[in-house]
C-alpha cells in the first residue's frame, strides 16, 4: 500500500533529525548535478540515508549503487508538486542529488548502534607477515631483504636471496591460483633479470594455498617454482 507524501516526508525528516538510517522504497526519478549530470528515469528503488550523510540508491540489480553521496552530505525531506523529494548537497565539491518519489511502498528508520570495527583475517598481508616471520616456509635459508620492491613490472611482494646468493622473488597470493599469478611472477623475474647486469641468476617462487593444473604447468615450463602456503586464520 502506497503511503502518504505528507506523512512520509515527516516521518523521514524525523528519522533524519534523530541522527537515524532511513530507508525508503518506491517508484522514484532521480537527477544528479555536480561534476558531471545525470537523470534516472522512473523506476522501483530503494534509497538508504546515513548518519553520516551517505545516500544510495539501489536497483534490483548488483551490489553498487546507481546513484549516490559520499559521507559528509546534508539531506532534506520535501514535499515538491506533491510527491516526496529528497534533496542531498555537498559542499566541496559542491554537488547534489534529488530523489522525486512518485509512490512509496515502505519507510523505515533505525536507531543504529555499530562500535565494531571489520576485522579480516587471511588476506596476503597477513601470509606476508607470515613468511617474514619464518622465512623458512618457503624454503631453508631464504632471507627477506625487501617487501613492494618496484620493477619495470611492478612491484614483487617480498624480494630476498637464497642459501647460494641468488635473487629471490616471491609472489604471494591468498587463494588458489591459475595462469594469470604465473604470468605475474613470470614478468617481475624477467624484469629483476633484464635490470641485473652482473649475470645474478633470478628465481621466481609463487606461494598460494595451491594451484590450478594449467598453472602447474606453466611454473615448470617457465623455470618457476610453487609453494603452498595458506595465510593465517
Amino acid at each position: 500500500m502506497d503511503h502518504d507524501a505528507s506523512e512520509t516526508r515527516n516521518e523521514v525528516q524525523a528519522g533524519l533529525d534523530a541522527g537515524e538510517m532511513v530507508t525508503v522504497f518506491g517508484r522514484c526519478r532521480v537527477d544528479y548535478d555536480g561534476r558531471a549530470s545525470s537523470e534516472l528515469g522512473p523506476g522501483d528503488r530503494l534509497l538508504v540515508l546515513k548518519p553520516d550523510g551517505t545516500a544510495l540508491v539501489h536497483t534490483d540489480e548488483g551490489h553498487q549503487p546507481v546513484n549516490w553521496q559520499p559521507p559528509g552530505c546534508d539531506h532534506e525531506s520535501r514535499l515538491t508538486d506533491g510527491e516526496l523529494h529528497i534533496h542531498s548537497t555537498r559542499t566541496t565539491p559542491e554537488e547534489t542529488l534529488d530523489v522525486y518519489f512518485a509512490s512509496v511502498a515502505a519507510v523505515n528508520r533505525y536507531a543504529v548502534t555499530d562500535d565494531s570495527e571489520l576485522s579480516v583475517s587471511g588476506t596476503e598481508a597477513d601470509l606476508r607477515e607470515r613468511v617474514l616471520e619464518s622465512p623458512s616456509l618457503v624454503e631453508s635459508g631464504f632471507e627477506p631483504r625487501a617487501t613492494e620492491r618496484g620493477t619495470a613490472a611492478g612491484a614483487v611482494d617480498i624480494y630476498g636471496v637464497d642459501g647460494d646468493g641468488n635473487a629471490v622473488v616471491v609472489e604471494l597470493k591468498r587463494r588458489r591460483v591459475g595462469p594469470d599469478a604465473v604470468g605475474q611472477l613470470d614478468r617481475y623475474v624477467t624484469a629483476l633479470r633484464r635490470e641485473s647486469h652482473d649475470g645474478t641468476t633470478v628465481r621466481g617462487i609463487l606461494v598460494a594455498p595451491s594451484v590450478t593444473e594449467r598453472a602447474s604447468e606453466l611454473l615448470a615450463e617457465q623455470g618457476l617454482e610453487f609453494v603452498a602456503l595458506e595465510p593465517p586464520e
